[in-house]
C-alpha cells in the first residue's frame, strides 16, 4: 500500500514541476526572436522603405519599416507570426505594394531590435500605440489590418478596438491556449498560459470587413479553426481556402495572391436584397 502511495506521490510532484516549468519557459515554446544589434542595416533589394523607432514606454522601443510606394491606395499594417524578425518578414511586403498598397511592419517587444519585456498587454499597448500614430498620419479608412498567424489575434484585437477599412487574417487561431492544449493536452492551460491571446473573444466585436485566408492542409493550426472563427462574426466575415497550402508555405501558392489582390481591391459588400434574391425562399415539401 505505501509503495502505491509513494508512487502517486511522485507522479503529482512530477506533474506539479511540470507546469511550473511550462509557466516560468512557456515563451521560449511560443516566441522564436531573432535579435538584431542596433546598428543593423535592412535590405530589401529595390523596395523603397524608411526605418523607425517609437519608444512606448520606458525602456520599451519598438523597431519597424514602411515600404512605400507612389499615390498609395492605403496602408497595411502587418503583424507577423511568432519567428524571426522583420529582417527576413520584410520579403513579403512586395505582395502588398506590388497592388499599389503602403506597408508598415513592426517587431514586437523582444524581437529584431525592439526592446522592453514581452507581456500579452505589452504587445497590445505597444501595437496600439503603433495604430494610433498610424491614424495621425492616414484616416482609418485606407488601413488594413493583416495579422499572420500570431499575429492574427493581435491584429483582432486592434481591429475590435478600432475602425480599420479591412481585417485579413492568415492562418489565425481560436486562442493560444487552444493550440498549446492540443500539445499538451494534461497541463491546466487555462490556469498557466499567459499569453493565451483570445481571437475569439475580439473577433465578435470587428465592425469591419473580415478577409480569412487558411490552407486546407494546415498542420499547425487545422482550416476548422477558421472555419469556427468565422460563425462568430459571420454578417462580416468571408473565409478563402487556399487548396493544398500549409501553415508555411501560403506564399508558394497562386491562389493565395489572387485572393490578396481580390480582397484588397473589392469594395464593401451591399447587402442582400430578400425581395430580388432567393433568400427567404422556403422549401416546400
Amino acid at each position: 500500500m505505501a509503495y502505491w502511495v509513494s508512487t502517486i506521490l511522485i507522479i503529482i510532484l512530477i506533474y506539479i514541476a511540470l507546469n511550473v516549468v511550462v509557466y516560468f519557459l512557456q515563451e521560449r515554446f511560443i516566441f522564436k526572436p531573432e535579435k538584431l544589434p542596433d546598428d543593423f542595416e535592412f535590405k530589401y533589394g529595390d523596395q523603397p522603405f524608411d526605418e523607425y523607432n517609437i519608444e512606448v514606454d520606458d525602456g520599451v522601443n519598438i523597431n519597424g519599416v514602411h515600404f512605400k510606394v507612389h499615390r498609395p491606395k492605403g496602408v497595411v499594417l502587418y503583424l507577423k507570426g511568432n519567428s524571426r524578425s522583420i529582417k527576413g518578414w520584410g520579403k513579403f511586403a512586395v505582395d502588398f505594394t506590388r497592388l499599389g498598397f503602403d506597408v508598415v511592419m513592426v517587431d514586437y517587444r523582444g524581437f529584431g531590435k525592439s526592446t522592453g519585456r514581452r507581456t500579452e498587454q505589452g504587445i497590445k499597448k505597444d501595437l496600439q500605440y503603433v495604430y494610433d500614430r498610424l491614424r495621425e498620419q492616414v484616416s482609418e479608412e485606407y488601413i488594413v489590418l493583416y495579422g499572420r498567424s500570431l499575429g492574427s489575434g493581435f491584429a483582432t484585437k486592434l481591429a475590435s478596438n478600432n475602425d480599420p477599412r479591412l481585417l485579413i487574417l492568415d492562418a489565425p487561431y481560436y486562442s493560444l491556449k487552444h493550440i498549446t492544449k492540443r500539445f499538451l493536452p494534461i497541463m491546466p492551460m487555462s490556469l498557466i498560459l499567459r499569453f493565451p491571446i483570445k481571437t475569439y473573444k475580439w473577433i465578435k466585436y470587428v465592425e469591419c470587413p473580415i478577409k480569412i485566408i487558411h490552407g486546407t492542409n494546415d498542420k499547425l493550426i487545422p482550416l476548422k479553426t477558421s472555419i469556427k472563427l468565422s460563425k462568430i462574426n459571420s454578417k462580416w466575415t468571408r473565409l478563402y481556402p487556399v487548396i493544398g497550402g500549409g501553415h508555411n508555405n501560403l506564399h508558394t501558392f497562386p491562389q493565395y495572391h489572387r485572393f490578396l489582390e481580390e480582397i484588397l481591391h473589392s469594395k464593401l459588400p451591399k447587402e442582400i436584397d430578400p425581395e430580388t434574391t432567393s433568400l427567404n425562399f422556403k422549401r416546400k415539401h
